[in-house]
Formats: C-alpha cells, sequence, structure tokens
C-alpha cells in the first residue's frame, strides 16, 4: 500500500466523529455570511434592478429617480467599473449588461440605507428596453441552430461495423428536465474596504480564489489585493462553483466607491430567477445489441441547454459523454456533444456535473428495451457490465471492474431481491388498480476534475506552543462534512486527539490558487495536502522527540498525543514534545500541497486517462403506484455504497442518503417550468418558490432506507485509503424511477416498453400508466413502443407514430 493511503496506529479517519459544527447547526449560533451584517457597522444594502424581459437591448437607463428615494446613497451601473465589466471566467458574463439576456437579468443594482430603501431605488430606476426575438426552449434553441462553445466528439470502435452485427437495434429520443440547487442559504457576500485600500469579501462560494480573480479584475486590482473568505454555506451542490462572483463583485465595486460596507443577499425569487440550475439535456440514440442482450454499438448526440453564456456548461457536457457507459461496456460508440444557448439563466455546475446526465440517458435505454429485447431490467444490465481488460469509450481502463459486481451482489442478497420478486408479482396480480416494483440500478463514477490543473490542493498548518493545532486549508464547507474530514486526517497524520485540532475559515490569503470545493475531490485534495503538512511538522517534531527519548527518530512513534521509542519505555507527552521543540528553534509551521498523479486528457481528441479511480454504488428501490392519479411511494431502499475506506464513516453515510434524497426528487419530483409563450412574460421562471417548485420531504423518504458501506475497499494512492462520497450516490436514485417505469409496465401488456418522462411526477406516471394500458403511448401494441423505432437485424422495421 501507498504511502498516502497507509493508516498509521489507532488513527483517527475511520471513527465516526459528529460533523464539526453540527452543535453550532442545531443551536443556530453557526455563522453564515449574511449573519456578518449584524456585526458590522454602517452597511449599505444592495438590491438589483431587474429587466423582466426574456431579451432585449436596453436603449435607456435613468438612475435619477432612484436617487431622489429617501435612504438611497448610490446606483451602480457599467459606467462606475473600473475595471473590466465581466463575471465569468470565459469573459462572456457582463456584469452590467447592455443586453439582457434573459428574464429577470439585472442591469444595475441600487444601494441603500436599508434593504427596503435599495428596493424601492430599484423600482425608481427607469429602464427603456427594445424587446428582441428569444430562445427559451431546448427545441427551440436547436431548430434555430443556437450553439455555443465546444462541440466534442467520443469516438470508439466501428460504429456503423458494430451496428451491422447487431441483431437488434433502437433508436429513440429523450428529453429530460434541469433542476435547482435550492440551498437554504441564497447568494450572499459582505465586502469592505480597510485602510491600506485591500478589499476584504466574505462570499458563500465554493471557489474562494475565483471570486478573488473575479473581484479583482471587476475593481481592476491584482489579487494580492483582494481576499475572500469563506466562513461555511447552507448548501451548494454546485450552484455556488461560479455564480458568487458576480455577486462578490458588486459588493466589492459597493464598497470600493463608497468607502462604506456593502451586503448583497439575494431573496429567494431573486435566487431562482437570476441563478443557473442543472442542465436540462436533449438526447437523440440509437443502440444495437446482440442476442445475448450486450450491447454492441451505441450513437447519440447529448444536448444540453447552456443558458445565455458559457459558464461551466463545455465540462459539464464533457462529464456527460464521459458517464453515458455507467458500468456497462460499449465496444462500439459515436456520441457527441454540444452546448445549446438560450435565453434562460446561465446553467452551471450541479451534484454529479453532466454525470447523471450522462447516466439517465444510458439507463433510460436499459429500462425502455429490456421489455423489447424479453429480458428482465437486472438481467440486461449484468449482461452488460465492465469485465477485466476492458476499457472506457474515452480510452480509460476500468481497472477494478470487480467492485461493479461486488456492491451489486451484495445488494442482491442483502435487500432479498429475487424473494421480494416474488413477493411483487403476487400483490401485482392481486390488485389490478395498484401496482409494485422492484429496481436495481449500479454506478460507476469517475473521480476528479476533467481539467487536469483543477486536480491540486494546498493546506497550511500551524502548531501553537501549548501543543494546540491550527490547520487551513483550500476547500470550503458546504454542510458535507469536509472540515471534520479535515480535522480527521491532521489529527491522524500527527498523531494526537481530534480535540487538539482546529480549522481556520478558508480564506485565499492562507492558502492561494485553490480549485473549487467541487468533482467530489475536496477531500481527496485537500486532505492529501493536509496531510503532506502535517507529515512535515511530524518528521520534524520526531528529531526532537529521538533526542529526548535517546533513540533513532526512525524508531520513534506518535500515538494519541504521546511520543515513545520502539523498544524503549520512555515517553514524551505531546504539549513537552512541542515546547521542547519551540526552545529548540524548530518551525512548527508547515505548508502542504497535493497534486493529483497519473491523470493525463487530450480535449480535442477526447481520449485520455482523467479521472484517478471509479467510486461505485448500487441501489434497489420498491416502489407502489396508484393506477388512479399516478401517485406513488417508495416502499424501501437498500443501498451498497464504495467509498474505499472511508475517513468519516457517519459522515459518509449521510452524504449517501442526502444524495440519494436530491436524485430522487431531481428524477420525480422537481419540476421547473418555464413561460414559453408569447405574451408579455415570455421567458418567466413560473417556478419561484417552494410553493411551486416540489423538493423532497418527509413523505417522500423510503419508509425503509438501508445503506452501507462496502468493506474492505481500501482505495491505492488516495488519502487513507478513502474515495469520494459527495457526488456518486446522487446517482443512485435512478432506481426509484427504473421501479416507476417497471411499476407503471404492469399495469399494461408484458414486452412492452415504457417510455417516462423525467421528473417522473405523479402527474407524467398518470400518463405513462395510461399509455401502457393501451399498448404502447397510445397505439396498438405492434412492435412500436412510444417514439422507439425498432429494427430486427437489417430485414424488418418499423417507424414510430
Amino acid at each position: 500500500m501507498s504511502h498516502l493511503s497507509e493508516r498509521p496506529e489507532r488513527p483517527v479517519v475511520g471513527l465516526s466523529v459528529p460533523h464539526e459544527s453540527a452543535a453550532l447547526h442545531v443551536t443556530g449560533s453557526a455563522l453564515y455570511t449574511d449573519d456578518l451584517v449584524h456585526r458590522t457597522k454602517d452597511v449599505l444594502h444592495a438590491h438589483p434592478v431587474q429587466v423582466m424581459k426574456a431579451h432585449g437591448r436596453v436603449t435607456a437607463l435613468r438612475t435619477g429617480p432612484a436617487l431622489a428615494v429617501p435612504g438611497v446613497v448610490r446606483v451602480l451601473t457599467g459606467a462606475d467599473v473600473p475595471g473590466v465589466n465581466d463575471a465569468g471566467m470565459k469573459h462572456d458574463e457582463p456584469l452590467f449588461p447592455e443586453e439582457v439576456m434573459f428574464y429577470g437579468q439585472a442591469v444595475a443594482w441600487v444601494l441603500g440605507e436599508t434593504l427596503e430603501a435599495a428596493r424601492l431605488g430599484a423600482e425608481a430606476v427607469e429602464v427603456e428596453v427594445e424587446e428582441l426575438p428569444s430562445l427559451v426552449t431546448l427545441e427551440e434553441a436547436i431548430a434555430a441552430d443556437s450553439f455555443h462553445g465546444a462541440r466534442p466528439v467520443m469516438l470508439t470502435g466501428d460504429v456503423d461495423a458494430g451496428f451491422a452485427g447487431s441483431a437488434r437495434v433502437f433508436t429513440g429520443t429523450f428529453r429530460f428536465s434541469d433542476q435547482e440547487h435550492f440551498y437554504l442559504e441564497t447568494h450572499a457576500a459582505l465586502a469592505h474596504v480597510d485602510e491600506a485600500e485591500q478589499v476584504f469579501v466574505q462570499s458563500s462560494t465554493q471557489h474562494p480564489s475565483e471570486t478573488q480573480e473575479i473581484v479583482a479584475h471587476v475593481l481592476g486590482l491584482h489579487s494580492h489585493e483582494v481576499t475572500v473568505q469563506c466562513l461555511r454555506m447552507g448548501g451548494g451542490f454546485g450552484g455556488k462553483e461560479m455564480q458568487p462572483h458576480g455577486f462578490a463583485a458588486v459588493a466589492a465595486l459597493g464598497a470600493t466607491l463608497t468607502g462604506r460596507p456593502v451586503r448583497v443577499r439575494l431573496n429567494r425569487p431573486q435566487d431562482l430567477t437570476m441563478s443557473g440550475k442543472r442542465h436540462g439535456f436533449h438526447a437523440e440514440w440509437k443502440v444495437g445489441f446482440d442476442t445475448a442482450g450486450r450491447i454492441q454499438a451505441l450513437d447519440a448526440t447529448l444536448t444540453a441547454d447552456g443558458g445565455w453564456s458559457l459558464d461551466l456548461s463545455e465540462p459539464v457536457v464533457a462529464r456527460a459523454l464521459c458517464h453515458i457507459d455507467n458500468t456497462y461496456w460499449i465496444p462500439h460508440a459515436r456520441v457527441a456533444g454540444r452546448v445549446a444557448r438560450t435565453n434562460k439563466v446561465s446553467n452551471t455546475a450541479f451534484r454529479g456535473f453532466g454525470g447523471p446526465q450522462g447516466m439517465l440517458v444510458i439507463e433510460d435505454i436499459m429500462g425502455r428495451c429490456a421489455p423489447l429485447l424479453g429480458l428482465d431490467p437486472i438481467e440486461l444490465r449484468e449482461r452488460n457490465f465492465y469485465r477485466r481488460g476492458q476499457s472506457t469509450p474515452y480510452g480509460q481502463p476500468v481497472v477494478r471492474p470487480e467492485r461493479i459486481s461486488a456492491v451489486w451482489e451484495r445488494v442482491k442478497s442483502g435487500a432479498r431481491i429475487a424473494e421480494r420478486g416474488r413477493e411483487i408479482a403476487a400483490f401485482n396480480a392481486a390488485h389490478p388498480h395498484t401496482k409494485r416494483a422492484l429496481a436495481l440500478t449500479g454506478l460507476k463514477f469517475g473521480i476528479s476534475f476533467n481539467l487536469t490543473a483543477f486536480n491540486q490542493g494546498g493546506a497550511l498548518v500551524l502548531i501553537y506552543k501549548d501543543g494546540s493545532v491550527l490547520i487551513n486549508h483550500g476547500g470550503t464547507e458546504m454542510g458535507q462534512g469536509l472540515h471534520t474530514k479535515m480535522l480527521q486526517v491532521a489529527a491522524t497524520a500527527l498523531g494526537v486527539p481530534l480535540h487538539k485540532v482546529r480549522l481556520a475559515p478558508t480564506r485565499t490569503d492562507k492558502v492561494p490558487n485553490t480549485s473549487a470545493t467541487a468533482a467530489s475531490a475536496g477531500a481527496d485534495l485537500n486532505g492529501a495536502a493536509v496531510k503532506d503538512a502535517c507529515e512535515q511538522l511530524r518528521k520534524r517534531l520526531l528529531q526532537v522527540a529521538a533526542g529526548r527519548l535517546g533513540a533513532n527518530a526512525s524508531d520513534v512513534r506518535i500515538v494519541g498525543g504521546v511520543a515513545h521509542a520502539l523498544g524503549g519505555d520512555g515517553e514524551v507527552a505531546w504539549d513537552d514534545l512541542v515546547r521542547t521543540a519551540y526552545l529548540q528553534r524548530v518551525q512548527l509551521s508547515a505548508a502542504g500541497f497535493y497534486r493529483t498523479e497519473g491523470l493525463h486528457w487530450d480535449a480535442t481528441a477526447f481520449k485520455g486517462s482523467p479521472f484517478k479511480y471509479f467510486a461505485h454504488g448500487a441501489a434497489a428501490t420498491e416502489v407502489e403506484v396508484d393506477g388512479f392519479t399516478g401517485a406513488y411511494r417508495i416502499r424501501r431502499v437498500d443501498i451498497v455504497h464504495d467509498v474505499g475506506d472511508s475517513l468519516s464513516p457517519m459522515i459518509d453515510i449521510g452524504q449517501v442518503e442526502g444524495g440519494f434524497v436530491q436524485g430522487a426528487g431531481w428524477l420525480t419530483l422537481e419540476d421547473l417550468r418555464w413561460d414559453t409563450g408569447d405574451g408579455a412574460h415570455r421567458g418567466r421562471l413560473l417556478t419561484q418558490g417552494a410553493s411551486t417548485y416540489k423538493l423532497p420531504s418527509f413523505s417522500e423518504m423510503p419508509e425503509e432506507f438501508h445503506v452501507t458501506l462496502l468493506e474492505d475497499a481500501a482505495e491505492e494512492g488516495a488519502v487513507y485509503g478513502s474515495k469520494a462520497v459527495g457526488e456518486p450516490p446522487l446517482m443512485l436514485a435512478l432506481s426509484v424511477r427504473e421501479a416507476l417505469r417497471q411499476a407503471v409496465a404492469a399495469f399494461g401488456p408484458t414486452g412492452v416498453g415504457v417510455e417516462l418522462a423525467s421528473p417522473a411526477t405523479p402527474e407524467a406516471v398518470y400518463w405513462a400508466i395510461q399509455a401502457a394500458g393501451r399498448g404502447a403511448d397510445g397505439h396498438a401494441v405492434d412492435g412500436v413502443t412510444g417514439g422507439i423505432d425498432l429494427r430486427v437485424g437489417a430485414a424488418e422495421a418499423w417507424s414510430g407514430a
């Protein structure tokens, strides 16, 4: 086992400890960005001037009326920007636009003594707009050939030969929806300028270094003149990776111009209408199977709804392409990706970052085709699992394919799949208007940033004379437990009890040039950097201890806060050891660094090994569906998930549970609606709150929820043998949708594929039941299933209605 993966005697990692801020969370004592306003004097409040048109050119902007409103101090416009009027890394997101690109875009910001004064001032600003044609839906953008960014193609094998050799060929299309992050804390920033003209920004951001960079270039400053700090976030899920930068820049610009602290905090409707979501996708596909049901070829085009600017759409599409195979070997594949440009908010990162969209396409294909092939869906999936020696369509070997089967088989046995399948069949036979179904799906999710440069992390660890330890690292805390894991890593690496270690807020003047806390790589990158720093310190302290104990440093161990020599009786307590080191003028601080090795990626050829390893999991979900209403409930969920050798098991189980529920929300409940008509409010988001956008709640939780972490699963080459856990569990919720599909199919004749909308809301399930009862999408059973065209060999063809 590598040095990075090896665990010392009595490690603190691997213990189930509470979240480091759990007590603060439940008592309401935890401070978030906007809480700091009440601790800051003379704060000005910012309010956006939004234009309620999907697309238009600003022909006049009159701020005078706003300045006449009592309490209004200033109106910020593009003319006030001393640097670059842009809030995006692609330089396609003007902070103060002259052309409105989505309904509700801010063209100016009003600063007031109170939020109410700023709001009234924003209402008083006069904006004249020349309305322009808009593209609101993905289908409209495709028809208009409205695309931007790269258009990658992933190619492996000989696709034409693969189809020629296929016994069965199916084609289809699939449109699935976007998803709102709905973090509890909306976007927020608080900025002030100190006596040295240093700009200090408190921001709810997953990427403090990039927030720093954007603020600096908007203000025309260097990065060392801007410091960004993130205490914690009340949720992020990817929505705070890129999109906080503009809000932080507005606050910083206001503070620079007025000399007073400026606060930006969006209310919920503003956050929903001004910030990006998970990308909705359109997929067009063709798949071929041999006589045994093994995939021979796949030809697909995935189109993401990028919104008005690029944001992270290109890497999201790239990751979708990299995950369309999921757990299945596809010997011949041609998959194209593209980003549609629409007049909607700029869609962005969301937990899974394109991976869920890619996996959803292949799992939808498997679920739709299984009955047409005359195979049980579980059997079809098993026949196509990766085996040793096989590689992904982009060329990365799947080095441990046995993990796919390991989690799968443990779910099958632990959840009693075969036995419960018979029970469900008996229930369905006795209940004509209520049906149950049990589906099993797996996942293979690559861990690392696709952009190789982002796979680095830094840390700064300080030991004080009294033996207490303070760690700084580049990762941010959004409730996922990263800070808890870093405390455990530091305590383990130093050999001290957990209570000896404290963690400082994430800020750019302590650890520079950090990557976003994203791609599930937070613990991998920052944990390895913390470990590196601690081991530098430990090496120095071992030399000091060796002198005290009269032994060689190589024979000294620090365990539980006590240094001792192998074979000796002497001991030196940690606090005493640190004091001795100080008196000997030994440096008690260290900067750690880590870069993920073994990665290479050619984005043009779409080939390489972009991932350090794959995370695996499997989930079995049982549902019950009411045939009269389409309403359903999740009766039971069984999950086995591979997190390697867990750094913090209680944290990881919570992440698996939370990720699954969030994925189930995306696939079954969360239905974003936009005004697509030609009226005055075209492009308006209609679901602007929890009253109209349904989130999973207690009533949607599984009645039985069993989560098990795969045992004996240490990952070689990862910090203390652990694996990432943030994003992969979300895709386990694909089992919920597949169970709903099978329950719908039970209302109709056998052998018919079921098309199911995503999200599969009760309404969508109801209409699918109606279609299943009539045979197939309202048509008689004649070889056509919904929008799928079937071909047997090359001789016969049917066309779908």
